[in-house]
C-alpha cells in the first residue's frame, strides 16, 4: 500500500498538526463547534495564528481534518480499508459508524446542525470510497456509483438514527436489525 500524504509529511508538521487536532478535540469537548474560534484553538495549542493558517485555511477545514482522521482511525483500528467486501466486514462498517457517532454525541459538548452537516458529509464521503472500492475489487468493469451511494446513504442514516436515540438498544442488538437491511441491496453488486 502506498504511504498517504499525511504519512509522508515532515516529523515537524506532523507534531504541529497532532498538537492542533489534539486542542481541537479538547475544545470540542468543552463547547460547541460555532464557538470555537481559531483564536482558541492555538490558544489552547500554544501556536501562533499564522502557524495555524499554515496548516489549515479556517476552521472549517480543520473539523473535516478532524473527522477525516478520527474516522479513518476507527476504520484502521479494523483494518476495514485493507479488506474487501463480505458480509462480516459490512457489518463490522455499519458498527464502525453507529459507534463513532455515538462517540461523537458523547464526546462533544453541543452539537449543531451546522456542526452535524460537515461531520455528515466527511463521514458518508469516507463510507462511499471504501464501498466502491470494495465492490470495485469484487466485480471489477460494473459500476459501483448507485449501489455504494444507496449503502452509504443507509448505513449513515442507520448510524445517526442510533446515535441520537435517548434509549439505545445494545449496540450488537441495533447492528444485527440494521445489517439485512443494508446488505440485501449490496449482495447482488458484490
Amino acid at each position: 500500500m502506498l504511504p498517504t500524504l499525511e504519512e509522508k509529511l515532515d516529523p515537524r508538521i506532523k507534531r504541529t498538526r497532532s498538537l492542533i487536532l489534539d486542542s481541537f478535540g479538547s475544545l470540542l469537548a468543552e463547547r460547541n463547534f460555532e464557538n470555537i474560534s481559531v483564536q482558541d484553538v492555538t490558544d489552547k495549542a500554544q501556536i501562533n495564528r499564522a502557524t495555524f493558517y499554515a496548516h489549515f485555511q479556517d476552521k472549517y477545514a480543520l473539523l473535516d481534518h478532524f473527522i477525516d482522521q478520527t474516522f479513518n482511525a476507527a476504520l484502521e483500528k479494523r483494518t476495514l480499508s485493507a479488506c474487501t467486501y463480505s458480509l462480516n466486514n459490512l457489518r463490522s462498517l455499519i458498527y464502525v459508524v453507529c459507534e463513532f457517532l455515538v462517540g461523537l454525541h458523547t464526546n462533544c459538548a453541543q452539537i449543531h446542525d451546522q456542526f452535524e452537516s460537515l461531520v455528515e458529509g466527511q463521514i458518508k464521503r469516507q463510507i462511499f470510497e471504501l464501498l466502491s472500492h470494495w465492490l470495485t475489487q469484487a466485480k471489477p468493469g460494473i459500476s459501483s456509483e448507485i449501489p455504494a451511494t444507496v449503502a452509504t446513504w443507509a448505513i449513515y442514516g442507520l448510524a445517526s438514527h442510533y446515535s441520537h436515540k435517548k434509549k439505545r438498544p445494545a449496540l450488537e442488538k441495533f447492528v444485527d436489525e440494521a445489517f439485512p437491511l443494508v446488505a440485501v441491496n449490496l449482495e447482488q453488486f458484490a
